[in-house]
């Protein structure tokens, strides 16, 4: 048994690496920073196959597939990305062409590829990690938001197209609220709402993953707000994001 994880360094998915690895799934960690990817190596008892390498550039994307395409992979985790506090008008353009880049279409090729394999096997598990972002408007990030609702309903389209397709494949949307990762750090911003661990997101999400549900979203509170989120018009919803996000960055 094989996972490959892309963004496995740090947060969740460096998490999403060890609790595999508990359960004695052999690996393959790609992100840029190999020292992180060589410490799990050392604290492991699986096999690891450490990838050094820029999702943001394209072409990296596909020779990344083309790499393991025969290494019989049964998970896929997509969980490369980073979000950008700030108003639309003030961002920078090419960090925010960048997050595209990472958040969407290295998710979208990968996702796409891995599929096409998977089916041919008639088996196999992709789980993309998106967020509660994922189901809203997001007034100071925005761009971050925007992305996370592409890669959530691409994912649910596709469940929907492998169940009336009776296939054996599985795909999942993993949306967590606030995580304690290196998010705020990249984004310039905090958190104004109490984190949840990414340990405990990490295996929330992978013991979902194999029960085959679609969306997965760790912790009451982001449930109970998505839930209620539908009842409200959106302008309101809107508000209390703008409020959310305001008090996570007020410098931008």
């Amino acid at each position: 048994m094989k996972a490959l994880i892309t963004g496995a360094s740090s947060g969740i998915g460096r998490d999403m690496a060890y609790y595999l690895a508990d359960l004695g799934y052999d690996l393959i960690l790609v992100a840029r920073r190999k020292d992180r990817l060589e410490e799990i190596k050392k604290n492991v008892q699986v096999s690891v196959q450490i990838i050094v390498m820029d999702l943001l550039k394209e072409k990296n994307v596909f020779q990344l597939h083309e790499r393991v395409q025969k290494e019989n992979i049964d998970i896929l985790i997509n969980d490369a990305g980073f979000g950008l506090f700030g108003m639309f008008n003030k961002t920078d353009l090419n960090r925010e062409l960048e997050m595209i880049d990472l958040n969407i279409k290295a998710y979208h090729i990968l996702t796409k590829l891995f599929l096409i394999d998977f089916m041919k096997k008639d088996s196999g598990y992709i789980l993309n990690v998106c967020s509660s972002a994922g189901f809203l408007a997001g007034p100071r990030l925005n761009t971050y938001y925007a992305t996370k609702n592409y890669i959530t309903k691409l994912t649910m389209a596709i469940y929907e197209e492998l169940r009336h397709q009776k296939s054996h494949v599985h795909i999942s949307a993993l949306c967590p609220g606030p995580v304690s990762t290196e998010f705020n750090k990249v984004a310039k911003g905090t958190f104004s709402i109490k984190e949840i661990s990414s340990q405990k997101v990490a295996k929330y999400g992978i013991d979902k993953m194999f029960q085959n549900k679609l969306i997965i979203v760790p912790g009451l509170s982001v449930k109970l707000g998505l839930f209620f989120n539908r009842f409200i018009p959106w302008k309101l919803s809107m508000s209390i994001t703008y409020q959310i996000q305001k008090r996570k960055s007020p410098n931008f």
